[in-house]
């Protein structure tokens, strides 16, 4: 993370404590449990943020992690611990998740994890990867992801939805009271 910069003030850091009051130890320690499950590392898997942040801030775990999903995935993995090195393997993570079926939604950006401006977000995207782990052979955790249910309608039935009112346009039943039309206002 920049050292070298000023902390957030006024709204910045109003927004700033918002984000970091949505991150959660208990998933994160699962998550880090669940990453050491498929990689064999961390060693440590507390889950506060110092701790994640220094586990996940050079990028070189989480490709790893999607190495084990594909292999050869990510073709080239930085050791290096230069700031622009790191945010390479940060990166090359990011666009190897959407390619496994992350939603876009459900990513963050480098800067999130480099800078530890969010790593609740950080942590949404391991936890939907972890969803998909299942359909690669390997152990998942969180909820899991619901299947298609894709409907079939005839013809018959499509245009007898066409006859039936939407209750966006309101209702026929009853009159709102306190109301009237037409009558004058007395003065």
């Amino acid at each position: 993370m920049a050292d070298y910069r000023a902390g957030k003030a006024g709204i910045n850091a109003e927004a700033q404590a918002r984000i970091n009051s949505k991150y959660n130890n208990d998933i994160a320690h699962e998550t880090l449990e669940w990453i050491k499950r498929i990689t064999g590392q961390p060693e440590n898997t507390a889950g506060d943020a110092d701790n994640l942040y220094e586990v996940l801030k050079d990028g070189t775990l989480l490709c790893n992690l999607v190495n084990k999903f594909q292999d050869g995935s990510v073709k080239k993995i930085n050791q290096s611990t230069m700031a622009f090195k790191c945010m390479e393997n940060i990166n090359a993570f990011l666009e190897t998740v959407k390619k496994l079926g992350v939603p876009p939604q459900e990513t963050f950006q480098t800067i999130d994890l480099w800078e530890k401006q969010n790593l609740y977000s950080v942590v949404i995207c391991l936890q939907s990867l972890g969803r998909k782990a299942g359909t690669y052979g390997l152990p998942s955790i969180g909820p899991k992801e619901a299947d298609r249910n894709v409907r079939e309608f005839s013809e018959d039935q499509l245009k007898a939805g066409q006859n039936v009112i939407s209750l966006q346009y309101g209702t026929n039943k009853g009159q709102q009271s306190g109301i009237s039309f037409g009558n004058r206002r007395q003065i």
